[in-house]
């Protein structure tokens, strides 16, 4: 339903985006950023965003402990100094962990969402560009994938492929695809019939020439939105998966697969499966702020 939503409100701001395009460049750029600096939940969902983009990237250099390093001596201890965050059945620091599986989740989310965002941009928007039985037929088989639920579809591509991260991004992938490819060809429909495309075409403009310069600019900002959102939906998803033992295979320290690890300890050591969901919630929550605030910051409507 998030996705929907966001969908048809990202066709409503590809729709009206050409007049805020002329004026492109960098006071467009300040306005948007004036724009996204007034919404204080955007700001919030920014600095976790950043916040969690800076630790996967240094999560092995500040790493207390080596995060696949078992110790059975300290299993299951309660958060202390020597382990902020306790220790899991195995004795493994649960700090440690789920500071290196912030990276294994943004591998995951920027790979599937970067294969989904290539792949459904382009099958949108050739197909309502060029429109004619191939492209609408394309559209139908897009509107078939997009009907069955996107975790539903994951697992069954899982079930083909087998277990492992790889899968899973391959898997997301596909299920993502949809997304993109529906929101690209509303929002490319809606472009190309507006009168400066008509003018550039009765001016002999090539294909070529038009998609480049005016339907992918108008048609990049609810790209944009979508691909921040998609990307906190593709971490719950696939912490969904190792969760249900169909994700990352241990020892991998990827938050879902902590969390299941951890559910059996919950009444007895409930830090082993309270902090990776903490973690899990945090990261989902700041990419939707910052989604949310990004669709109004690059809503031209909303800067007059």
């Amino acid at each position: 339903m998030a996705d929907a939503a966001a969908a048809d409100r990202g066709q409503a701001l590809g729709a009206s985006a050409q007049d805020a395009r002329r004026g492109t460049g960098v006071g467009y750029g300040r306005a948007t950023w004036r724009q996204l600096r007034r919404n204080r939940g955007a700001v919030i969902g920014l600095v976790i965003c950043v916040v969690f983009l800076l630790v996967a990237l240094v999560a092995p250099l500040i790493a207390p402990y080596d995060p696949l390093g078992q110790e059975l001596s300290r299993a299951l201890q309660p958060p202390s100094a020597a382990h902020w965050l306790g220790t899991d059945d195995l004795g493994r620091d649960m700090l440690s962990r789920i500071l290196v599986g912030a990276g294994v989740s943004l591998f995951m989310s920027l790979a599937t969402v970067a294969i989904a965002l290539v792949i459904g941009a382009a099958i949108g928007v050739v197909a309502g560009f060029l429109r004619g039985w191939w492209g609408d037929s394309l559209m139908r088989l897009i509107d078939v994938l997009q009907a069955i639920p996107g975790i539903l579809l994951a697992i069954v591509v899982i079930a083909i492929l087998g277990v492992g991260l790889e899968n899973v991004i391959v898997a997301i992938s596909i299920a993502s695809i949809p997304v993109f490819a529906r929101l690209a060809f509303g929002s490319t429909l809606a472009v190309r019939e507006n009168e400066y495309v008509q003018a550039a075409r009765s001016l002999g403009a090539s294909s070529r020439s038009i998609l480049v310069r005016h339907i992918l600019p108008n048609v990049a900002a609810p790209l944009i939105v979508m691909t921040t959102l998609r990307i906190s939906t593709v971490i719950l998803t696939a912490s969904g998966l190792s969760f249900l033992g169909l994700g990352a295979q241990p020892p991998t320290p990827e938050w879902g697969a902590m969390l299941s690890a951890g559910r059996s300890y919950f009444t007895s050591n409930p830090h082993v499966a309270t902090f990776p969901g903490i973690a899990i919630m945090l990261v989902v929550l700041g990419f939707n702020m910052l989604g949310d605030g990004l669709r109004d910051a690059l809503d031209p409507r909303l800067k007059q």
